[in-house]
């Protein structure tokens, strides 16, 4: 199989890494014309709906903590998605998929079963942290 070739540079990874590369998906997410704020705008999108839902933790603790878990879900609804999302691409894209999803799903799990009144009844949890705190 032959690899293209530019510049007298081969296209294919460097077996041995050195210094850093990009991470798959880097590149900006608008056009180098476009202002910063609209080249950036899926990590924008993401901590900005963050925010949101922290200052409306402040209010009521359950809905800003869901907001908070649905927007690392959209980031990584985003990730999968989109081919460049700039900023919001960190590692490879299964990295940063895999990691926003534990994460969102984790706080959201979290945040349906936390007392008082949990939302979400689970049977075994209340043994298990019976078990762990013993």
């Amino acid at each position: 199989m032959e690899v293209a070739v530019e510049n007298g540079k081969s296209r294919r990874r460097p077996v041995k890494t050195e210094g850093t590369l990009r991470p798959e998906g880097g590149r900006r997410a608008a056009g180098g014309d476009a202002p910063a704020p609209a080249r950036q705008w899926p990590v924008l999108l993401v901590l900005g709906g963050m925010a949101i839902g922290l200052l409306v933790m402040m209010a009521s603790f359950r809905p800003g903590l869901l907001l908070v878990g649905a927007f690392v879900l959209v980031g990584a609804v985003l990730r999968v998605t989109l081919p460049n999302v700039g900023m919001l691409a960190v590692r490879s894209r299964f990295t940063d998929v895999i990691t926003l999803g534990v994460l969102g799903t984790g706080i959201v799990f979290m945040t349906l079963v936390a007392m008082p009144n949990p939302v979400l009844e689970v049977p075994w949890l209340s043994e298990a942290l019976r078990f762990a705190v013993r």
